[in-house]
């Protein structure tokens, strides 16, 4: 048996270290809420004034009950794809790619292309803006590097992708890389190595390779299906899958593909087109690189058109080596946009725009199901991503 003294100093040394540890954040979610979009009385669609977007930080360290942290009166777009946010891998910044926003001509609205983008403190408490960056038209899909010291953006409408520098919460453009009009969504390899982007209208996947800070585009194009709109890699770099949403982004009643990409060794190329549901729009590879999941429309946000179905669904794929297959389907809300694992990979969530919440998959090994769960939030999520754990 210890001795009072004995004991009483292992409770001080212990009080001590833990003031001295830094405490463990719980892994957060960024979600985008775009209020922008509207329909009238008759269902069809119209513009609503701009200032009433928003951006959430979503503590999700209870999986099946997330909790909002901070809600920010930022502007934020459906028109991005749902990449347009992310939490960087240190989980010290996000940064938020403004694509979209209202303009008045003749007293009607219109959407138009903006220029921002928002750098988000997560450090702070409750997290705030603490930067904006004004770069090219339509800012879109984003993604940091493996470190976290680099960013890539899309300009959808310039056709570019803005090479960005990030020191602490300070961003800095420090280069442009000309790739082609529609430019959507780019992703880093884990390995640091390439990067990968979306030429949507074209149906290409062009590869850039990265050196240090430089990023150079080299004409490598890969074909796609049509209208690519996300891309996802596996932990080892080895394999990309894009989504390929089929009518230029939006549901028609055809069944669509995602694209499986061999990234091994100097000549990246396609290997496989895999039949999903209509317009897949969000991607997640799972953190163990054993599930890949798709978000489907499946026309659950045109009420009008003959192919209208109440929900969207969500494709499952098992991913073995370089072989991916399709295990199940399971139906979520209406309009499904963005889809994440969380860091643990036993949750997913995925946002459903029309229905203003996010439906809660869980994962057992390479088995999904629904838990029937809805996480609610004040806006209809357009996209989202997931922090580290």
């Amino acid at each position: 048996m210890k001795s009072p003294q004995l004991h009483l100093c292992a409770i001080l040394f212990g009080v001590a270290a833990a003031a001295i540890s830094p405490a463990r954040a719980a892994p957060f979610m960024i979600v985008g809420n775009d209020e922008k979009p509207g329909t009238d009385a008759q269902g069809k669609p119209i513009v609503n004034p701009t200032g009433n977007d928003s951006v959430l930080i979503v503590d999700v360290a209870d999986p099946e009950a997330p909790k909002i942290v901070a809600n920010l009166p930022l502007e934020n777009s459906i028109a991005g794809p749902p990449t347009n946010v992310a939490i960087s891998p240190l989980g010290t910044i996000a940064l938020v790619a403004d694509s979209m926003t209202v303009a008045e001509e003749n007293g009607v609205r219109k959407m138009v292309p903006t220029d921002k983008l928002f750098v988000i403190d997560m450090k702070a408490s409750p997290p705030k803006l603490a930067q904006t960056v004004t770069l090219g038209r339509q800012p879109s899909g984003l993604s940091f590097s493996p470190k976290g010291d680099m960013a890539l953006v899309c300009n959808r409408a310039d056709g570019t992708i803005r090479v960005l520098k990030i020191d602490g919460t300070q961003v800095t453009v420090t280069g442009t890389v000309t790739v082609a009009a529609g430019v959507s969504h780019v992703v880093f390899t884990p390995d640091g190595k390439r990067a990968l982007a979306l030429k949507s209208p074209d149906n290409k996947l062009a590869v850039l390779e990265v050196d240090g800070e430089k990023v150079t585009y080299n004409k490598l194009d890969l074909p796609t299906y049509a209208f690519p709109y996300n891309v996802a890699v596996t932990p080892d770099s080895k394999l990309a899958i894009t989504a390929d949403n089929g009518n230029g982004g939006s549901s028609d009643g055809n069944m669509d593909a995602i694209s499986v990409v061999d990234l091994e060794g100097p000549n990246p190329h396609v290997i496989a087109h895999i039949t999903v549901e209509d317009a897949p729009e969000g991607l997640a590879i799972s953190p163990d690189g054993k599930l890949a999941v798709v978000a489907n429309v499946n026309g659950s946000n045109m009420k009008q058109a003959w192919f209208h179905h109440p929900n969207g669904t969500v494709t499952v794929l098992r991913i073995e080596g370089k072989t991916v297959t399709p295990i199940k389907t399971i139906e979520v809300g209406a309009f499904p946009e963005a889809i994440v694992f969380t860091p643990d990979g036993k949750y997913i969530y995925v946002g459903n725009f029309s229905d203003q919440d996010f439906s809660i998959l869980k994962v057992d090994g390479t088995e999904v199901t629904n838990t029937g769960k809805r996480f609610k939030v004040p806006g209809h999520p357009a996209s989202s991503r997931m922090g580290p754990g």
